[in-house]
């Protein structure tokens, strides 16, 4: 697992270095990187979804796996329970928005899902080292607006990329390219979603989507065994 390592060892960095760049830009320094990021994160989520809805062979899948995701992730509110949870260790009140989003930014990814796949069947950690070349910036830009707090999405990333990589095999065959697409363009919905609510636009409550990654996956477990 030594790419997941490196990439949960760049956030780590990064988050670092972020955090101490933050203490010494004046405040409407960092609201001007607040802003900035928000635009990046609708800027990668749109990019994702424009790659890869021509390539999607079931155009209604994703509205769908919006609509019931959305609505079983307000039911079960996931994003006030963890807003709730963030707010007893940290006096930020952004710092929830910007996990809710390093989060995305880490784990929905081809890079971040396929890496650990690669990296345990074939010893091959070059999608691991891109992803953490991409982590490592990301995450000291967050952390230069949100503070110390978006190093918590390094443990997440690593129980995220760890528990592919233990499954790898019963998961290579799975992960299909049209599992992929259709993954990668709720993703980037996500994403974008989160920059919306950055740029304090529409508060989308993007944890609450969430689920939606969720509905393809199953969708196309049902699929294979129909056969």
């Amino acid at each position: 697992m030594i790419g997941t390592l490196v990439n949960t060892g760049t956030i780590l960095v990064g988050s670092i270095a972020g955090s101490c760049l933050r203490h010494g830009i004046k405040e409407q320094y960092r609201g001007a990187l607040f802003q900035a990021m928000g635009l990046a994160a609708c800027a990668l989520g749109v990019n994702a979804v424009a790659q890869n809805m021509p390539n999607s062979t079931f155009p209604v899948l994703f509205i769908l796996s919006l609509a019931v995701g959305t609505l079983t992730g307000t039911m079960l509110d996931i994003d006030g329970r963890f807003q709730r949870l963030v707010g007893r260790f940290s006096k930020d009140g952004g710092l929830g928005q910007g996990l809710s989003t390093a989060i995305l930014l880490f784990c929905i990814g081809t890079l971040s899902i396929l890496g650990p796949i690669n990296s345990a069947l074939y010893g091959d950690h070059t999608y691991l080292f891109t992803n953490a070349t991409l982590d490592l910036v990301t995450s000291m830009t967050l952390a230069s607006t949100y503070g110390i707090g978006i190093a918590c999405a390094a443990g997440v990333l690593f129980c995220w990329q760890g528990a592919i990589h233990l499954c790898a095999g019963a998961l290579s065959g799975f992960l299909t390219d049209a599992l992929m697409t259709e993954v990668s363009i709720i993703g980037g919905i996500l994403i974008a979603a989160s920059g919306l609510s950055m740029l304090n636009i529409r508060d989308c409550k993007t944890l609450n989507m969430l689920p939606s990654l969720a509905v393809p996956v199953i969708w196309f477990a049902i699929k294979a065994l129909l056969g």
